[in-house]
Parts: C-alpha cells; structure tokens; sequence
C-alpha cells in the first residue's frame, strides 16, 4: 500500500487544478474561444488525473485495507469503494458528454454539470482526508507506539 501521504499529494494537485478551473465555470468567460480551450483542456487534465487516482487506489489501497485485521479498517474500506463506483461512473459520462467532442458548445447545462462533478470530487476528497486517512494514520501510529 502506498502511504497515505502519496494520496493526500493527489488530493492537493486536484484541488490546485479545480481551484484554476473555478473562475472560468461562468457564461460570460465560456462565450471566450481561448476560455473555452482552457476550460477543456483542465477538464480533461481534472478527469485524467481522478481516473488514473480512482485506479491507483482500486489496485493499491483499497485491497489492502479490505484485508486489514481492523474490522472498522474493513467496513471503511467497503463503504469508500461503493462510493468510488458511483464517481467513476459519472465521471466517465461527464467526460463522454463534455469532453469528447472539441466543437461542443459550453452552456448553462455545461456548467451545471461540471460544478456537480467538482462537488462530487471535493465530497469523495474530502471524506477520505477527514475520515478515512486519520484511521489509517492512527492504526499505523498505534502499532508503531506497540512495536
């Protein structure tokens, strides 16, 4: 399993992307060609990097903790996973919806959409920094004080 730090390191270069998204995510700026180029260029970075983390954490962290002696680790581990399925999945709609087609006119339902991924991305982060991640960090903590 990788340390927690690595995925807390992913979780900040998220954020500092979403954060330069942000300002742009309104219908005066999308009306702007190169707006609109860098709006789906980061987009497309935003949604690159949460797949390549979802999957970093489907091979690396989440087996791990589902064969964790901790049944709190275990029952954790299974409820962060069931959510993952359902940001995945909308994550690869939003990316077939938006982001295939470079001629795609960025609209109010555009921005709707695109603030519900962020939302659901900075929930999913911020559940596994305030939750999640303090666990493990206690566990690896307490066995480190018991060794």
């Amino acid at each position: 399993m990788q340390p927690v730090d690595v995925y807390h390191d992913q979780h900040q270069e998220l954020a500092a992307m979403v954060e330069d998204l942000r300002p742009l995510l309104n219908e005066k700026s999308l009306k702007i060609r190169p707006v609109v180029s860098t709006t789906r260029k980061l987009l497309r970075e935003i949604t690159g990097k949460l797949r390549d983390h979802l999957h970093e954490e489907d091979k690396e962290l989440y087996p791990s903790l589902l064969a964790h002696e901790d049944d709190d680790i275990r029952t954790a581990a299974r409820d962060f996973i069931s959510g993952q399925h359902a940001l995945r999945q909308w994550t690869e709609q939003y990316h077939k919806k938006w982001l295939r087609d470079d001629d795609r006119i960025f609209d109010d339902r555009f921005i709707a959409d695109t603030n519900e991924l962020l939302t659901l991305l900075a929930a999913r982060v911020d559940r596994e920094e305030r939750f999640l991640f303090p666990r493990l960090q206690a566990k690896v903590e307490s066995k480190g004080a018991d060794g």
